[in-house]
């Protein structure tokens, strides 16, 4: 494993997050806590509890969950999207670097971008709002674990596309939509019975549930279930990469 080439490139897509510091960190802290001011303050104090929990406590959550996939996957696919781009991308391939040692350092890099956003997000949280975390470890193991493998997934989006609209189309038209119907304002009990089932179907659902649980100890799936869930998202995601990397599928084109 070489360590050197996988610290030049973690080092060089962190000092970016630094040159975008307005893009990278204050646009998503701002937008979420937009989110607590009208959903919590002014929405929640009008609705009742759930689950026991306040509105506005419970949505902390699903809104770091909201903001820590879109980071996730924007950060990773940016990163690997801009050699492709510029057409460094075959320097870095030429090099004595194996593809591990890349994705090592590009995902590495997303997924630190993603953790440090989530805890400056949480930090922001309860200037709007009180929450517990009943369950401290798993809150950050479901944290580490959601921002490595959307990563990955947003390496995979970085690879395949060609513009960047691609960029912005699954982020855009499939995670957002998906994050919002999977429970991040509400809980998929409060659905009839048959909505409820065709909610089990949304990957999304999962994750929240499961961090959701990591504060407070309620949860609408079972947790076991939530981190399979990742777990296989995350090998699909590995195995997806492992071709690409074979094939040169977008890369030697």
């Amino acid at each position: 494993m070489n360590l050197y080439a996988i610290r030049a490139i973690y080092v060089f897509e962190m000092e970016r997050t630094w040159r975008t510091l307005m893009q990278s960190v204050a646009s998503p802290i701002l937008s979420t806590s937009l989110y607590f001011i009208v959903f919590g303050a002014a929405i929640g104090s009008r609705m009742g509890e759930i689950d026991g929990i306040d509105y506005a406590s419970f949505i902390v959550p699903g809104l770091l969950m909201l903001s820590l996939l879109s980071e996730s996957i924007s950060n990773s696919a940016f990163g690997i999207y801009f050699p492709k781009f510029s057409g460094t991308i075959y320097e870095v391939l030429s090099a004595p670097v194996s593809y591990v040692e890349i994705v090592v350092g590009y995902v590495g890099a997303a997924a630190s971008k993603s953790v440090v956003l989530g805890l400056l997000i949480l930090a922001t949280a309860r200037l709007f709002v009180d929450y517990e975390i009943a369950h401290p470890f798993w809150m950050i193991s479901f944290l580490l674990l959601t921002a490595v493998t959307f990563s990955l997934f947003g390496f995979i989006i970085g690879l395949w596309a060609d513009d960047f609209q691609k960029l912005q189309v699954v982020p855009l038209m499939v995670i957002t939509p998906l994050t919002f119907l999977g429970g991040a304002f509400y809980s998929i009990n409060m659905l009839p019975p048959f909505w409820q089932k065709v909610t089990l179907f949304n990957p999304v659902v999962y994750l929240i549930s499961g961090f959701r649980w990591s504060f407070y100890g309620v949860a609408d799936v079972n947790v076991a279930v939530s981190l399979g869930m990742i777990f296989v998202f995350m090998l699909l995601c590995l195995a997806a990469v492992w071709w690409i990397f074979k094939t040169g599928y977008r890369l030697k084109d």
